[in-house]
């Protein structure tokens, strides 16, 4: 008989955010898993390289701000204030152990194998794991699931060294406080890290090709964001387009183009944050006749089926948002389809965040979006500088803004910018699958003082009924 560990019910490629969730689901509901991470660790690119440490340098740093700028308003004074990035560092790193040997523990707890090594994806489902001593181990498993992640995308002209010219993976192992940091891309990583480094003292300069950072979300937010940013020191430099650059020793030189006009900036480090791209490490589309999409990413429909039989995609590997949370539910939902249940995925409502500071929030359509849909539409804002709790935490820039049915009072969108609004949006995300309205939001009670009052103030401005404004 075959070796029941070689021929499990599922195999999954990839330990991240997908892959790892994936396989709990899967082992929940009763089948034997094997799961196939090339990295010494588990938690993907999120854990390891990306949500996680970046989490947790802007938190630090965060703190940081307050003590140098902040701390005054509320009596507290300090004499030498300091930080000392090697101990910021180190913590950014024990931060990220505990997280990888916490899904350690889940896999052992669920009674999944972790195949340490490269797996390759061959014709009829066979999967060959290639370990760190050079010995390979071939799995025939009923059901695979590709969560292979995504890869930062780079520049031809400025490849990545991650010593100067840094993907998000070298931006978050700076050794030096970096004099001037220039920043390729105003999206969301590229505004996140960059708030890191400006903190700590950088002069940072961000470059974007859009009319505004943030491409994509809602009007409203991106001025706002961009009058704050530009307020704490983050030249923001927007509609400019990148024309080359290259090393020089220890700098960095870049060309640019806006309105016409050519500029050159330099610097000691360059982010390139430009997007990502579907890493699909191990799997040869044009060999197994795997189907692709315009831009490389595994074709899938609702139940997260490939056009192979018995094969599953998840996560950065078939595109659309490239967020962790959406890898997850995929992973849910495709160990739930494999396992017989009747799931299926959809992303109306898949909310997104920016964890500078303010955070920004958003799910749903935006005006825009509505406007053009030809949708009769209201329109319900509230700023922060109204709310009780946000005054006394001294943190007041921003809003909350909803976006309605006219007819019918089903909130459309929701769009936040101001302080903790990660945590603020979901309850509205839960409202908007139930295909709640504003008066259901503005008719439950919402504790005083909190800053989810906010929210609140919010939905029944769309009614036009704010109670504080």
């Amino acid at each position: 008989m075959p070796d029941p560990n070689l021929t499990p019910d599922v195999l999954v490629i990839g330990g991240g955010p997908g892959g790892y969730v994936a396989s709990i689901r899967a082992a929940q509901l009763g089948l034997s898993v094997v799961c196939v991470e090339l990295d010494k660790t588990l938690g993907g690119t999120c854990v390891n390289v990306g949500c996680i440490p970046s989490k947790a340098l802007l938190g630090s740093t965060e703190h940081f701000e307050f003590a140098r700028l902040h701390a005054a308003e509320h009596g507290i004074e300090f004499q030498g204030l300091s930080f000392d990035l090697a101990r910021m560092m180190k913590r950014k790193d024990d931060v990220v152990a505990a997280n990888t040997k916490g899904v350690e523990f889940l896999f052992k707890k669920n009674k999944i194998h972790w195949a340490k090594g490269f797996g390759t994806l061959k014709a009829g489902n066979v999967v060959d794991v290639r370990s760190f001593d050079g010995t390979t181990t071939t799995y025939r498993p009923k059901n695979v699931i590709i969560a292979t992640g995504s890869v930062p995308m780079e520049l031809p002209y400025l490849p990545f060294d991650e010593e100067r010219i840094l993907s998000n993976v070298g931006a978050l192992r700076i050794p030096e406080v970096p004099k001037h940091l220039i920043v390729i891309g105003g999206g969301v990583i590229g505004l996140e890290l960059g708030s890191v480094w400006r903190r700590l003292g950088s002069m940072v300069t961000v470059l974007e090709f859009a009319p505004t950072i943030l491409p994509g979300c809602d009007a409203d937010i991106t001025k706002e964001a961009t009058r704050v940013f530009a307020k704490q020191g983050l030249e923001l430099h927007t509609g400019t387009k990148v024309t080359g650059g290259h090393r020089d020793g220890a700098r960095v030189v870049i060309g640019t183009e806006q309105n016409g006009a050519a500029r050159t900036f330099g610097a000691d480090y360059v982010l390139v944050a430009i997007g990502r791209r579907p890493a699909l490490t191990g799997i040869d589309p044009q060999t197994l006749g795997l189907k692709l999409g315009a831009r490389g990413e595994i074709v899938v429909d609702d139940q997260l089926r490939t056009n192979l039989p018995n094969v599953y995609a998840i996560g950065d590997a078939v595109g659309g948002k490239l967020l962790a949370h959406k890898a997850e539910e995929e992973g849910v939902i495709a160990a739930e389809v494999i396992a017989g249940q009747k799931a299926h995925m959809h992303y109306k409502n898949m909310p997104g965040v920016v964890y500078t500071w303010p955070e920004v929030a958003m799910c749903g359509l935006t005006e825009a979006e509505v406007k053009a849909s030809g949708v009769k539409y209201k329109v319900g804002k509230y700023p922060f500088s109204a709310n009780g709790r946000a005054r006394t935490m001294g943190q007041t820039d921003g809003f909350v803004k909803f976006v309605t049915d006219a007819r019918t009072d089903e909130v459309l969108g929701c769009h936040m910018i101001g302080p903790n609004v990660s945590e603020l949006l979901s309850e509205v995300v839960l409202a908007m699958e139930y295909r709640g309205t504003a008066d259901d939001i503005g008719a439950t009670v919402h504790s005083h003082p909190t800053l989810s009052e906010t929210v609140k103030e919010a939905a029944l401005g769309a009614l036009g009924r704010a109670l504080h404004l």
